[in-house]
């Protein structure tokens, strides 16, 4: 197996550049380009593990742990061969087993690489986000100078094909853009262009609109003021920067838009209301689907394969796992999920009063998937591919610093060959799937129209209903 340092290197630098390629550079702006992109960094987490492969594990997972996760798998090969549609099925299955790829590679390269690739993990998404508000605010430059009279600002949301999306990348990324002002002994000017990054970011997600991500945010502030002085402190500084974030939305889209005479369209103040945006609907749909086959669910993805004119999901976690999986796969999901976050509460709790880098991490890390996790239940968190991919990483990442017991007995060779060979099988199956589809894409696109019409609904691709006629 290849182990050497040229290797690594090689393949986090690659690693790396296809996580900030769909969101950076335009000609691969959009759902489906991101879609490609996920399944290709999910193959570089593989080949990872595969040279990883005859290394015993350092860490002991628990024998429930284990069971349960087999148990899921177990039950979606049941789910999928009873489906409507076995291969849409699959396909969705192994998006997951992808995704478990992803956060497997990134909790065994944080273990390897130590401290120093935390510094690294930071950087990056301290550049993305640098370079997400300079197109924010250069595009917002360039509305007014050539403004006729109106300003749309979806237009300014650059790299997602809908401004939701973009919300749950902020919904990640969001609390760990205040790593740096956590850190003692970083320099006071430092610290301030820190913060006025922070708050840029803050003004874009409240000029996004996405209520998800004030409400994903919200919950993470509530959850870490229990979590001891470091939460905090992090709370502080959120609290903050949200508070100019405000001040300056205020400044450059209201004050400086009325002075030169531009209406803005598709403001915040638009999404400032307590509807459920016809989710009522498709939550009902769900739980209808969910008391016809309660133990096995429709078929993952199978959402998408009753039409309905709103959604292809849910747009709320738990209710399209148990709709689509089997309401005793969401549940065994939802035990693990909370052990997951149990476990790394406790560690938050544990090192409240540290100061240590990657104890300031976790804090941030674990405000992250707080936020995200709350935005699923109203959102598709779950579902969008760039937030699937961030999603995988920072569970990686915080699994990779957590404090595992040290085990005497390693995992077993014939396991760790059966995981990594499984994954493998989902890997290249979502290969064949792309290789498939992507060319067709725009054919599928007018098919969808002509059968059903209306605007597209994201799921496994961009046009994600997977019906063939209307229902």
């Amino acid at each position: 197996m290849v182990d050497g340092a040229p290797f690594k290197i090689t393949l986090t630098a690659l690693a790396a550049f296809l996580v900030c390629l769909p969101i950076i550079v335009p000609y691969f702006y959009g759902h489906d380009w991101q879609r490609v992109d996920q399944i290709a960094v999910a193959g570089l987490g593989v080949v990872f593990l595969c040279s990883r492969m005859l290394k015993a594990e350092v860490v002991a997972l628990s024998w429930a742990f284990t069971s349960a996760f087999g148990l899921i798998v177990i039950l979606a090969a049941f789910s999928s061969f009873y489906s409507d549609k076995p291969y849409w099925a699959l396909c969705e299955v192994s998006l997951a087993l992808a995704c478990c790829a992803i956060t497997c590679c990134a909790a065994k390269f944080r273990r390897e690489g130590g401290g120093i690739l935390d510094r690294g993990f930071v950087i990056t998404i301290l550049a993305v986000c640098l370079i997400k508000t300079s197109q924010f605010l250069i595009s917002t430059w360039a509305g007014y100078i050539t403004s006729t009279g109106t300003l749309d600002l979806d237009l300014l949301l650059e790299g997602f094909s809908n401004r939701r999306f973009y919300g749950q990348f902020q919904t990640l990324t969001l609390p760990l853009l205040a790593v740096p002002l956590l850190l003692p002994g970083l320099q006071r000017t430092t610290k301030a262009w820190m913060f006025v990054l922070l708050g840029i970011w803050w003004m874009i997600a409240i000029a996004g609109g996405t209520r998800g991500t004030w409400l994903g945010m919200a919950v993470a502030g509530a959850a870490l003021c229990v979590c001891g002085q470091q939460g905090v402190r992090w709370l502080r500084w959120q609290a903050l920067a949200a508070l100019v974030g405000l001040v300056l939305y205020w400044l450059l889209f209201s004050v400086l838009a009325d002075a030169l005479g531009v209406e803005l369209i598709n403001s915040a103040s638009g999404r400032m209301s307590t509807t459920l945006s016809a989710r009522d609907i498709i939550w009902h749909q769900a739980w209808e689907m969910i008391k016809a086959r309660p133990l096995l669910g429709f078929g993952p993805m199978h959402f998408a394969n009753t039409y309905n004119p709103i959604a292809a999901h849910p747009h709320q976690a738990f209710l399209q796992w148990a709709s689509e999986w089997g309401v005793p796969s969401a549940i065994l999901v939802s035990l693990l999920v909370i052990r997951g976050m149990w476990g790394a509460f406790v560690q938050v709790r544990a090192k409240r009063l540290s100061a240590d880098q990657v104890d300031l991490l976790r804090v941030c890390l674990f405000a992250s998937l707080i936020g995200a996790l709350t935005q699923s239940m109203v959102d598709g968190v779950i579902v969008m591919p760039y937030s699937q991919l961030w999603l995988s990483i920072v569970v990686g990442w915080l699994m990779g610093i957590h404090e595992w017991p040290v085990t005497r007995q390693p995992f077993g060779l014939w396991r760790r060959q059966l995981w990594v060979t499984v994954m493998v099988l989902a890997i290249g199956f979502l290969g064949y799937v792309a290789i498939r589809d992507f060319p067709n894409l725009e054919a599928r696109k007018e098919q969808f129209g002509r059968d059903f019409g209306g605007n597209y609904q994201p799921r496994f691709w961009q046009q994600g209903v997977i019906a063939t006629r209307p229902q």
